[in-house]
């Protein structure tokens, strides 16, 4: 009787190991003022594309992902130091960023960058911002894109930490223009009624999103994202998070 007891609880043991084996848990790093992509709803939950398709590849893989909000900068940074697994934050996946150690998945979503200006200004075009200052937002495309039209354009750039102080900087006078993720920026000013309008014909060619992660015995879960990502697109999950967000 006691063999048979020990048996059982050497069976309910393995049992109990191989299911905390299955369920593998990582800790996900965002940006949560990335509207329409990630950001916080009025019950204080983490909403938005990239929310949607983490869960939804999580799902998928048999994986959980615990995410935390810790603005773009820090995110980066826990990510490089071990205290978080991945990052998910409208990152673009750039040759720059892969030399500097960024591991990118497949592509999730392309986006372009767009120049933003005061409702009813008379910038209407680069040329129009010699000798201005215009507001970007550390580290992203947008202040890429904005870099990359300083010298042949004449203007200058002041750097912000988050999107929302950037926008105020516009609003309030300090800065002429932005630059912004186009698909950030247009449902930005819907959703806030923002006074703020994107100059026609401003975009760049744009660069897809990615998920990202900064150490290479990592892959396993970039790997794992991959392929939730090929299943959610075939089945039309990603479709539906799509189309909940975007018009």
């Amino acid at each position: 009787m006691k063999k048979l007891i020990a048996a059982i609880l050497a069976c309910m043991l393995v049992l109990s190991m191989s299911a905390a084996l299955a369920a593998d848990k990582y800790v996900i790093a965002m940006d949560t003022v990335f509207k329409p992509f990630e950001y916080t709803d009025a019950e204080g939950n983490f909403v938005g594309i990239d929310v949607d398709i983490m869960k939804a590849i999580a799902e998928d893989q048999g994986f959980e992902a615990e995410l935390k909000s810790l603005g773009w900068d820090a995110a980066i940074a826990a990510c490089q130091a071990g205290q978080a697994d991945g990052l998910i934050a409208g990152a673009s996946i750039t040759d720059e960023r892969k030399a500097s150690g960024w591991i990118f998945s497949d592509g999730y979503f392309t986006a372009t960058q767009c120049m933003t200006v005061l409702a009813g200004s008379d910038i209407k075009g680069f040329a129009d911002l010699s000798g201005k200052m215009v507001a970007v937002k550390t580290g992203t495309q947008g202040a890429a894109y904005a870099e990359s039209l300083k010298e042949a354009n004449g203007f200058d750039i002041t750097y912000f930490e988050d999107s929302p102080t950037m926008y105020q900087a516009v609003i309030g006078g300090q800065c002429v223009a932005c630059f912004e993720d186009t698909p950030i920026m247009a449902a930005t000013i819907k959703e806030n009624a923002l006074p703020l309008e994107i100059v026609e014909g401003s975009e760049n060619e744009g660069a897809p999103y990615g998920f990202a992660v900064f150490k290479a015995e990592k892959q396993e879960l970039i790997d794992k994202f991959n392929a939730g990502l090929a299943n959610i697109k075939a089945n039309g999950k990603y479709d539906e998070i799509l189309a909940k967000y975007l018009d």
